[in-house]
């Protein structure tokens, strides 16, 4: 039988050939497989459904208020248990918790989306260029490092916070700072399992300069553990900001950063638990929500598990 006698091949054959034949349907059948190990894992599929279900309150967060997050009824409407008209109750001033909530979802993301796009990138840069430079250089940024990783992450972004000043912008840039380290770690040692490999070997013969052979054949190949650990850090991210914003220092009133809200409710604990009670169930949902899906990722990406 020719070729062309043959049965066109399904969708999913297409895409699980052994032998693709072109760059985009290798990367598609990669994606796939991807999917696969990571569909079949049904925490992490919670954790992804968490995760877009935040994305949609935190877009249609003007939608889905039913107050305002600012303005409150003080006279009427302080320190209400939750009830059809509100929600989740009101705060001492008299402002819609539910509300407050829903439009903290955008502060959450801002905060931990800002982290990662700045401490992610510097993070790889330098781990990658430690390992594959190695000598002096290797040395001299792995001993800086060591000192960002030799103090609680928590008590460096204080320090840094208290240096910059309180606010969400000076919150974001001082987590950022103290957030690189682990990244710079891993991206040196998955540099130096592949420095000396032939392919690297093959790059550089054919007159590749260090910097292309970093940047185009080295970090690609580090992408993959710096998500993972990524998104596992989105949890520890979100509560050293709730943290800050607790302390005073992170997102300043009348910003419903979730933090802040603990914050301010902690005085009626006792009797108001919901003041307090519904902004921490929150961050608690979120955090379950990063660590299930970075979970999930790391088990899809790892490149030493078999299809499933």
């Amino acid at each position: 039988m020719t070729t062309s006698d043959a049965a066109p091949l399904s969708r999913r054959e297409w895409l699980l050939s052994e032998r693709p034949a072109s760059r985009m349907q290798a990367r598609l059948g990669r994606a796939y497989v991807t999917w696969r190990r990571f569909s079949a894992n049904r925490l992490a599929m919670v954790g992804l459904f968490i995760i877009i279900a935040l994305l949609v309150v935190a877009a249609l967060a003007d939608v889905l208020a039913t107050h305002s997050p600012y303005i409150g009824d003080l006279k009427n409407a302080r320190l209400l248990p939750p009830s059809a008209d509100y929600w989740f109750g009101t705060d001492d001033l008299g402002r819609d918790i539910y509300s407050r909530i829903v439009h903290g979802s955008r502060l959450t993301l801002f905060v931990v989306v800002l982290v990662a796009i700045i401490a992610a990138p510097v993070g790889l840069a330098v781990g990658t260029v430690s390992g594959y430079a190695g000598g002096w250089i290797d040395a001299v940024l792995m001993r800086i490092t060591d000192i960002f990783l030799a103090f609680p992450k928590l008590v460096l972004a204080l320090a840094f916070v208290a240096a910059l000043g309180p606010g969400i912008e000076n919150a974001v840039l001082a987590i950022a700072i103290t957030s690189w380290p682990p990244y710079a770690r891993i991206a040196r040692a998955e540099t130096l399992t592949v420095r000396n490999s032939d392919f690297i070997k093959a790059v550089e013969l054919m007159g590749a300069s260090p910097f292309r052979i970093v940047l185009r054949h080295i970090m690609p190949l580090c992408l993959s553990s710096l998500i993972v650990r990524v998104t596992l850090d989105m949890a520890g991210i979100i509560l050293t900001a709730a943290g800050l914003g607790f302390l005073g220092l992170g997102a300043q009133p009348p910003l419903p950063e979730w933090g802040a809200m603990i914050a301010s409710g902690r005085r009626f604990i006792l009797d108001q638990w919901w003041v307090a009670g519904a902004p921490g169930v929150a961050i608690l949902i979120v955090s379950l929500g990063f660590n299930l899906l970075g979970d999930g990722l790391r088990d899809a990406l790892d490149p030493r598990s078999g299809d499933q």
